[in-house]
């Protein structure tokens, strides 16, 4: 015989049950599964604050081992694209006007 998961009671405003059980109909989900996902959702948001974190606090401190890991990464991930203002599959096909040299018009699309 399964035996059923103990439960408590929290007290929360009004308001913010009424945003709860909005959420859970929407949903087609109890409201506890909506409350659930909201705590994986906040652990998973501190969780990558924490590397983001620890990965400005290397690059800061230690810039041997920063340049270590970009390059490692560089190895698995490929290289960098040149510019991240653009998406991927457009490298080299815009030339921005800082990038143009001096009286070359180049394909200037980024106007």
């Amino acid at each position: 015989m399964a035996m059923k998961p103990k439960a408590t009671t929290i007290r929360v405003s009004v308001k913010t049950r009424d945003r709860i059980a909005a959420l859970a109909k929407k949903a087609g989900e109890p409201m506890t599964a909506i409350i659930d996902q909201a705590i994986r959702e906040m652990e998973k948001k501190h969780r990558w604050q924490h590397v983001a974190e620890q990965m400005e606090r290397t690059q800061r401190e230690d810039p041997k081992v920063w340049a270590g890991y970009l390059a490692e990464s560089e190895l698995v991930q490929g290289p960098r694209p040149r510019s991240t203002r653009i998406a991927p599959e457009w490298e080299g096909l815009i030339t921005f006007p800082e990038e143009r040299d001096a009286g070359d018009p180049g394909r200037d699309l980024a106007r």
